[in-house]
């Protein structure tokens, strides 16, 4: 407690104090956004001379921070490409009828690859395919999407590349003169912590995961998840053929409603899940727009023609041409609403191809070419750019949005999953840091096809760099004002006399309470320079007390708030507050029980 009185005499220190009393009010309140009261923490640590700028700065440029932003460009060429279909349709495979069963799925075949990829894209990519298992089943989504975030939590501390706290907390390391971690660095710890709090997942009673029901217009709430009404023809080399359409990918790997299936002159309804399907067959299909595009590239399905003048596919136009994918909506008053596409001879007047027809969410039953055109119709159109500037200029038609990245690279998936691989056994085989191998893959990703330059500036969240790169800041300026020994010494008179695991107990669940309040991020931010300073007196090397922060801010299981996969599902799934408390509590106890242990076996051998 003495060495707290001597260094707030500092007034430095005491500067120090006030912007981390600042930054934690703010990111508890949520006044403003966690990555500005970063940079605002940043700026007022410079402004009042406690870091000079080179070192308050020096986050930005850290190794880890840029090997962060190369994965989230190789993040989104993996799923751009396609790499995760298998993923996706073993969700939707038949056999998976229950939440236990896809719970199970999820804990044993999703944890692991967020592992690899970063957590919160695989949430992602996968929540829509999630709630559109819930809608076929019947199921409500808050059955199984805390599963899904909780799951990928256990996952993110298989390896160094799972979660932007690992890289942070590799960072911290760096500064604090310990060495950045490696790739594997808490591999050993983090294989039995997913699988107990696997087996706790499948093995939790049901009633902790409230039954909230779904809203009624769940189907079509995002954008990517937008439900497109349109028709097309199974060509003869299509893998569809022979097949039915319960076992087809239509069903387990796409999100894909067919509402009528058409054959010569016979129209058949559904139910249609045991139909076979045989070339030429014409189908009405309900669709996602990136599945649409998937399916015609794989040549699984072509558009239906809608006059003779429609001999050359559309999707070889597009590739040839460079046509774009936009979506346009027919305003109140505009002049086409009550016409049919073929009676306007819409191709032929606008220089467009309509692929889809989207309305509300009504059912339309009628042949595309057909359909009588309403107001609040949106359609799906391929148009030359000149075409759709031309477009914007229409009373008529209101252009929505404009889709740059809508071309999957499924013809690169075996590229992209062979890049990712390399990504991961050159810094583990050879001398080549990580962050070089994942530049190197990025490269590797645009030169094989699998992304686009453009794509690669996209991925990148900035606010998460913002935050990372601000944060690390806390740590030199509590090193370098001395705040960090005087907290440590506080601590450890408090913790002296305690045995070892009880000591560690305390810091891990210290840290998981605090990120319940703030952002993870800032949470080892602030304690691992803390912890550290511990080691000597529990006789245990920097980085167990390291692997303790990271771990206790990992495993948040209790608020929505304590990591940023938890908020993703909170909407979708229409939880409350408590329903998150409810259904981690007993996940967080274990871990608090478990991770102490493993951080003494690992590195004092207990």
């Amino acid at each position: 407690m003495n060495e707290l009185i001597v260094v707030l005499d500092n007034p430095q220190a005491l500067i120090t104090l006030g912007v981390l009393f600042i930054a934690v009010l703010l990111f508890i309140s949520g006044w403003l956004a966690p990555e500005l009261t970063g940079l605002l923490s940043v700026a007022l640590l410079m402004a009042t001379g406690v870091l000079e700028p080179q070192k308050a700065l020096a986050g930005f440029g850290s190794p880890a921070l840029i090997t962060l932003m190369g994965l989230f460009a190789v993040s989104a060429a993996l799923f751009k490409s396609g790499a995760l279909d298998r993923l996706r349709e073993l969700i939707a495979f038949e056999s998976i009828k229950t939440p236990r069963r896809l719970i199970g799925v999820l804990g044993f075949v999703v944890a692991p690859i967020s592992g690899i990829v970063p957590n919160t894209p695989v949430v992602a990519s996968l929540l829509p395919v999630i709630e559109a298992w819930c809608v076929k089943r019947n199921i409500s989504p808050s059955r199984v999407l805390l599963p899904l975030s909780f799951a990928t939590l256990l996952g993110g501390t298989l390896t160094l590349l799972g979660s932007s706290v690992n890289l942070l907390v590799s960072d911290i390391s760096a500064q604090l003169g310990y060495g950045p971690l490696e790739l594997f660095s808490f591999t050993a710890i983090g294989i039995p912590i997913w699988f107990i709090g696997t087996i706790y997942l499948l093995l939790a009673p049901q009633s902790l995961l409230p039954d909230r029901g779904r809203e009624k217009s769940d189907f079509g709430s995002r954008p990517d998840q937008t439900g497109y009404f349109t028709e097309v023809t199974i060509p003869i080399d299509s893998e569809l053929v022979g097949q039915s359409l319960r076992n087809s990918r239509l069903q387990r790997r796409f999100d894909v409603d067919v509402l009528e299936l058409q054959r010569g002159k016979e129209r058949l309804l559904p139910p249609l899940a045991d139909r076979t399907i045989e070339p030429g067959d014409r189908l009405l299909l309900r669709v996602t727009r990136s599945d649409l595009l998937r399916l015609q590239q794989e040549h699984t399905i072509q558009l239906a023609k809608r006059n003779l003048n429609d001999s050359i596919n559309p999707f070889e136009r597009f590739v040839v041409e460079g046509q774009k994918t936009v979506e346009v909506l027919l305003p109140a008053g505009s002049t086409l609403a009550g016409a049919s596409l073929r009676e306007l001879r819409f191709r032929q007047r606008h220089n467009a191809t309509v692929l889809a027809l989207r309305r509300g969410q009504q059912t339309v039953q009628e042949r595309l070419g057909q359909a009588i055109l309403h107001e609040g119709d949106v359609l799906l159109l391929q148009a030359p750019i000149d075409s759709i500037r031309g477009l914007q200029a229409s009373n008529d038609l209101l252009v929505l949005d404009q889709l740059e990245n809508d071309l999957p690279t499924v013809k690169s998936k075996p590229i992209a999953i062979a890049i990712a691989i390399a990504m991961i056994l050159l810094p583990s085989l050879t001398n080549l840091p990580l962050v070089a191998s994942v530049l190197i893959a990025v490269i590797a990703m645009v030169v094989g096809g699998c992304i686009r330059p453009a794509e690669v500036q996209r991925s990148i969240r900035l606010d998460v760099i913002l935050l990372l790169g601000s944060l690390s800041s806390f740590s030199v300026a509590m090193q370098t004002t001395g705040l960090a020994d005087a907290f440590a010494g506080s601590l450890q008179y408090f913790l002296e006399g305690l045995p070892r695991y009880i000591a560690l107990l305390v810091i891990f669940l210290s840290t998981t309470i605090f990120t319940q309040f703030i952002s993870n991020a800032a949470s080892v931010a602030l304690l691992a320079p803390v912890a550290v300073q511990l080691a000597p007196s529990l006789n245990l090397p920097p980085t167990a007390l390291l692997m303790t922060v990271l771990f206790g801010a990992s495993q948040s299981f209790l608020t929505p708030m304590g990591y940023q996969t938890t908020l993703m599902v909170f909407g979708p799934g229409r939880y409350r507050f408590l329903d998150v408390t409810r259904y981690g509590a007993g996940l967080t106890l274990l871990m608090t029980i478990v991770v102490p242990v493993l951080i003494l076996w690992q590195y004092s051998g207990l």
